[in-house]
């Protein structure tokens, strides 16, 4: 339910309303067939050709009007930022002034303690250059910056009165030194420490060499201002740019002042703690932050046996399979006291069992209560995953991708916002900083991906009509509309154009007509009893659905784009502040009614694949998107592009 507009209207081939003689009725797969688990088998409206080949058009059907699609949004190839060399110009040039005796007295003391070299030839002394001004080398160092990083920089060296930051004469101050261990330590925050190292310059080694070793502290000192810039922008906005990932990341990116930012780190009595407190400091994040310490603690230390289960493996009652030994040995590792006692004798007298009998599918079942899942005895992978957990590397991936993600939001959620995380199937509302409720939802599929952004909870309409996205009337609906013209009217759609109702049969579909189809409210409609709207470019919202029965599944990736919940009441109750029996009452009216929240609620329809719960401890789920993957993949371009090539 969630195809850009314009997408749409490339898509359609022609935008007349044409009426037609319709053809015959061929028999067609329900709509709501469609919506309860996708396009169903098409009948077959003659002997020699299914209605599938009849409406897909083509050649050998002598159609001249092949079916159009409408595309989704797409991945792209991550681009970083581009870059541009730092240009400082100084007011006028600096240039060193050679050391005169003012008389012979001086001339004489200046030779004794070597401010002037001894008389040369001719007998005349040789006065010995004065110590270079490292500034006069700041209008040629080569670094690059992007932006408004380089912005920020330029602004701060072409003033004569500021005083370098990070080096002295001599080298690498104690606060450039600190700057460095900070920067270094950048991956303890989910960030890469490459993306900000540099290399201290080499001291000279002779008098001759002195004015490389000045260039190239210059050259340091510019280069260090423009990486703490870039990491304190980091670690306000993430390292990339949501929007260059995909069409389905939908974010207004942070502007991070950083006007200031020399300054204060110039200033600053402690370099390092001014840089680490830069980093979120939300309750998310802090967990997030404690989980990535602890992985890798746990790393270092490992000495954990692991169990695993052979991938692809499912194994149903009454089978026998060599992996159900590892099976009972991950439900060892992971059950609660309560199944260790409750099937006690099982783990003892059948753990190296190979025959999935009547015990062990009573421990499996409580094992997979425990976790979360449908307890139907059944192993499959989704039981896998949860018994065996992701590796610790997979973990820590998932951490840094969900901690740079969690830049791209608000520092602060909110008191009351209402929380939807795609991975975990499941929408959160939270009321005085804390989860009051909880349930599961279903979210796009991966050809229909639900879009990652944030908006505002502005009503709840009761009763609501389903106005059919042309995505679907196009991919879908058209096949059947071609074959079978009164498929619409026969269902009890409305179907218009340009304002006016027209019966469907009366449409010609060979001409793509631009028309409008909605559902009227009734007891299968696709979006159930009622729908709770943040309006929002994508057309994607929380609805209620009469396919109950895809939340007893446990991956849940199968809706058009909207988000279906499991207890639509008892969320419109929750961000209308009133109770579950009002809201039962305004749907038992029967009209369709669109009511506006009391007070507008943020909600964020995001994408975690790690998260913490009411707890504070962080879960894990499986990357239904491959999102995290593209998000990788960007992290890659950026190091590449901030990384000088050797």
């Amino acid at each position: 339910m969630s195809f850009h507009r314009s997408a749409i209207f490339t898509a359609l081939l022609s935008v007349s309303t044409a009426i037609a003689v319709a053809p015959s009725s061929a028999g067609a797969t329900t709509l709501l067939d469609l919506l309860r688990g996708g396009p169903g088998r098409q009948a077959k409206a003659t002997p020699n050709a299914s209605l599938e080949q009849q409406a897909r058009g083509g050649l050998e059907m002598g159609d001249p009007e092949p079916l159009p699609k409408v595309k989704g949004p797409q991945y792209y190839t991550y681009k970083s930022e581009a870059q541009r060399l730092i240009a400082i110009k100084l007011p006028q040039a600096v240039e060193p002034q050679p050391a005169a005796a003012e008389t012979e007295a001086d001339a004489a003391s200046a030779v004794t303690t070597g401010a002037i070299a001894p008389a040369g030839a001719g007998g005349a002394p040789a006065a010995e250059a004065a110590p270079l001004d490292p500034r006069q080398f700041l209008a040629a160092t080569k670094v690059k910056a992007t932006d408004d990083v380089a912005k920020v920089v330029e602004a701060y060296y072409s003033n004569p009165d500021k005083p370098m930051i990070w080096v002295t004469d001599e080298g690498l101050s104690e606060r450039g030194r600190l700057a460095q261990e900070a920067l270094a330590e950048a991956d303890q925050y989910g960030l890469a420490p490459e993306d900000y190292a540099l290399t201290v310059p080499a001291a000279a080694v002779d008098a001759a060499d002195q004015e490389r070793f000045q260039r190239d502290l210059m050259n340091f000192e510019v280069a260090l201002s423009a990486k703490v810039a870039a990491y304190v922008q980091d670690t306000q906005r993430g390292r990339i740019n949501p929007n260059k990932i995909s069409g389905y990341h939908d974010f207004k990116r942070k502007t991070v002042n950083l006007g200031s930012l020399l300054d204060m780190l110039r200033r600053s009595p402690d370099v390092k703690a001014y840089l680490r407190t830069r980093n979120p400091q939300s309750p998310q994040f802090v967990a997030m932050r404690e989980e990535l310490a602890r992985l890798r603690a746990e790393d270092a230390a490992a000495d954990k046996t692991v169990v695993t289960i052979a991938p692809g493996t499912v194994l149903k009652p009454g089978q026998t399979n060599p992996e159900l030994v590892n099976i009972i040995a991950a439900i060892k590792q992971i059950a609660s006291p309560d199944i260790q006692a409750a099937h006690a004798a099982t783990l003892a007298t059948q753990s190296q069992s190979t025959v999935y009998g009547p015990e062990l599918v009573e421990l499996v079942k409580a094992a997979q209560k425990e976790l979360g899942l449908k307890p139907d005895g059944v192993v499959g992978p989704a039981t896998i995953r949860a018994m065996t957990g992701h590796s610790n590397a997979e973990k820590i991936a998932k951490l840094v991708a969900s901690m740079e993600a969690l830049r791209w939001l608000p520092n602060e959620l909110g008191e009351r916002h209402v929380f939807i995380n795609q991975p975990a199937f499941r929408a959160y509302y939270i009321n005085e900083g804390r989860e009051q409720l909880s349930m599961r939802v279903v979210v796009g599929s991966k050809a229909n991906q639900t879009y990652f952004f944030q908006d505002q909870i502005e009503t709840v309409e009761f009763n609501p009509y389903w106005g059919v996205p042309q995505s679907i009337i196009i991919n879908e609906m058209l096949p059947k509309l071609r074959a079978d013209p009164s498929y619409l009217d026969r269902l009890g759609y409305e179907v218009s154009s340009a304002g006016r109702k027209i019966p469907s049969s009366h449409v010609d579909w060979y001409r793509n007509p631009r028309v409008d189809v909605r559902q009227p409210p009734g007891g299968d409609n696709a979006l159930g009893e009622l729908k709770i709207l943040f309006p929002n470019d994508h057309a994607i919202y929380m609805h209620d659905t009469p396919s109950k029965s895809y939340f007893n599944r446990d991956m849940r990736a199968l809706s058009h784009g909207c988000v279906r919940l499991a207890e639509p009441r008892v969320m419109a109750a929750a961000v209308m502040g009133t109770t579950v029996e009002e809201i039962g009452r305004q749907i038992a009216s029967g009209q369709n009614r669109a009511v506006q929240v009391p007070q507008k609620i943020p909600v964020y329809v995001s994408y975690f694949t790690a998260w913490p719960n009411k707890d504070g401890v962080i879960e894990y789920f499986d990357d239904v998107y491959a999102r995290d993957t593209a998000t990788q993949k960007a992290f890659k371009a950026t190091t590449d592009a901030r990384t000088p090539r050797v």
